[in-house]
């Protein structure tokens, strides 16, 4: 019993069924937790006393780092899943969350890029953190080029997964390369295992953009899923009849 649940994914019509009544509800819950936490860090968070305002940009960069690297873990568990299973959910998932993924990376390298400039003097540099994080980017493209460079989808699936598998190595590097090389990019100060370094006024806001972000993300990644669905499944008996209920 405590499987079934995992069984019944891998019919998209089950899977299309019970998200319904949850894409309203992560959209409000998403849209309101990022205005509250973009009102509060914007406006109420105090500025910090070396960076003055210009810090107010990890309300966007933060979170966006985070779900950059949590969607690609989603990608490639969701590859793993299709290669061994062949359930077909999984496989639409790893194509819709190679766009979603790409754009928060994008998002994430433009605002440090944006942040270092006032803060270490310079848009970029080659140093660990963010060429890793470049590579990560290329990595969403190439399992986006991937689903539309051959005709049969089964072996843009496969070749996406395992593209997907492969890339999970920059995934530790990403997290530890401010730990084990001298970078200009400064260490984590949001910390899960240990005191953060950050303080509460500032902290606070921060975390509910970051759950925001996250329910954010899997509004997105739910909707552009159940698209991906219905188009695979357009000739299959169900989708024929949700059509014609709409239709009338």
């Amino acid at each position: 019993m405590g499987w079934q649940w995992f069984h019944r994914l891998g019919s998209p019509r089950w899977f299309y069924e019970k998200t319904d009544a949850w894409m309203p509800w992560l959209a409000v819950v998403s849209v309101a937790l990022l205005v509250i936490g973009s009102i509060w860090g914007l406006g109420f968070a105090p500025a910090d006393y070396k960076q003055g305002n210009s810090y107010r940009i990890i309300y966007i960069h933060v979170p966006a780092s985070f779900l950059a690297l949590a969607g690609y873990y989603t990608m490639a568990i969701s590859g793993a899943i299709g290669l061994i299973w062949k359930m077909k959910l999984a496989e639409a998932v790893v194509k819709c969350a190679a766009p979603i993924g790409a754009v928060f990376t994008f998002i994430a390298l433009v605002t440090g890029a944006v942040w270092g400039k006032p803060t270490w003097g310079t848009w970029w540099v080659w140093d660990a953190r963010i060429t890793s994080m470049l590579v990560l980017l290329f990595l969403y493209l190439g399992v986006m080029a991937l689903q539309e460079a051959f005709q049969h989808q089964d072996t843009a699936n496969r070749a996406s997964a395992i593209l997907a598998l492969v890339g999970t190595v920059n995934i530790p590097i990403i997290y530890w390369s401010v730990e084990f090389w001298n970078t200009l990019h400064q260490p984590a100060t949001l910390k899960f295992t240990s005191e953060s370094t950050i303080d509460p006024s500032m902290l606070y806001p921060l975390l509910t953009m970051i759950v925001g972000f996250y329910v954010f993300y899997a509004w997105v990644l739910l909707a552009s899923t159940r698209s991906e669905v219905l188009r695979r499944e357009r000739k299959t008996r169900w989708v024929n009849e949700l059509a014609a209920a709409k239709a009338e």
